[in-house]
């Protein structure tokens, strides 16, 4: 695997052995991050279920401010300090070792806010639960974008907070672009006269 473009372009990255993790193809992640292109910049950026990190790293090559990389493998975890210290970007990059929502509770204990989240959890694992924790923990910016790749069979319903604002076939790979709205406006919820 190597990052596509970027500030560290053609550099390679190690993959996780073993049928847990399910490492995005290069080509699909060249055609995503052309999407994602004016989403990268500045942005902070979640991956919640990381893998080998090759998605949030590629996001920093191509300038995000920051990203949190979980999985609760070991083995990923591994292979993400080693990707993270190979590329020298462990002042922008933060590993947690822990589950998708014991994950969520801390990054909002902490605070934190994201404005791109990459969900890429193996199939047969919804992503329905950690969309609406971050949802309720409050670690989403508004308009922050949520990038779920998942089986071409089904897209994903996270709620009402997220709108589908595209879908991508890649051969069995589907994935899936949601904008969050924090919460719905005042006079959507018929109390504007009350405020």
């Amino acid at each position: 695997m190597r990052i596509i473009a970027g500030e560290m372009r053609s550099r390679t990255i190690l993959a996780p052995k073993g049928s847990d993790t399910r490492p995005t193809l290069d080509r699909t992640r060249e055609s995503l991050f052309n999407i994602l292109a004016a989403e990268c910049p500045e942005s902070r950026v979640l991956d919640l279920y990381a893998g080998s990190g090759a998605l949030a790293l590629e996001a920093l090559s191509r300038g995000a401010a920051s990203a949190v990389l979980c999985d609760c493998s070991r083995e990923a975890a591994r292979v993400i300090r080693q990707n993270i210290e190979a590329l020298h970007v462990g002042d922008r990059a933060w590993l947690l070792q822990m589950r998708d929502l014991q994950a969520v509770e801390l990054l909002a204990r902490e605070k934190a806010t994201f404005d791109l989240v990459f969900l890429d959890p193996p199939y047969r694992i919804s992503t329905v639960p950690a969309c609406q924790a971050l949802d309720r923990a409050g670690v989403l910016a508004e308009d922050a974008l949520l990038v779920i790749e998942h089986a071409a069979q089904s897209v994903p319903e996270p709620g009402p907070a997220y709108a589908l604002t595209d879908l991508r076939r890649y051969r069995d790979t589907m994935i899936s672009f949601f904008r969050y709205r924090r919460q719905q406006d005042a006079k959507d919820l018929g109390i504007s006269g009350q405020l």
